[in-house]
């Protein structure tokens, strides 16, 4: 479980950096893409970023790419605007949650022999 300073940190982290994707970066690989969780090591040195992306597999692959590119400017960005001690290196990773239900409900659908 998770200390609350520890949540605080990790929920602050999400909201600038999805506020600087939006914002700030003007990849033109950069598709539609909502920060849903960040995951920072207890010693605050490494975060996992989990992002959602709208769009197929190319348009993700390619929002993947345009984000590690950019997680310097981010990490520097989020050092500007968060005040730790250390910020962390940012390691993007892709979260098909909704993806997945999507996916099932559309099985349920199925099985109940729905529209």
């Amino acid at each position: 479980m998770k200390t609350q300073r520890m949540q605080r940190i990790d929920h602050e982290i999400q909201r600038v950096l999805g506020t600087l994707i939006s914002r700030e970066l003007k990849d033109p690989r950069l598709g539609f893409t909502t920060v849903t969780h960040v995951e920072v090591t207890p010693d605050l040195r490494n975060a996992r970023v989990y992002v959602s992306i709208i769009g197929d597999r190319h348009a993700a692959r390619q929002t993947m790419d345009a984000l590690a590119h950019a997680a310097r400017f981010l990490r520097g960005e989020l050092g500007h605007q968060i005040a730790l001690r250390y910020v962390p290196e940012l390691t993007f990773v892709e979260d098909r949650t909704t993806e997945r239900a999507i996916a099932v409900s559309k099985a349920l659908r199925d099985a109940q022999g729905g529209p």
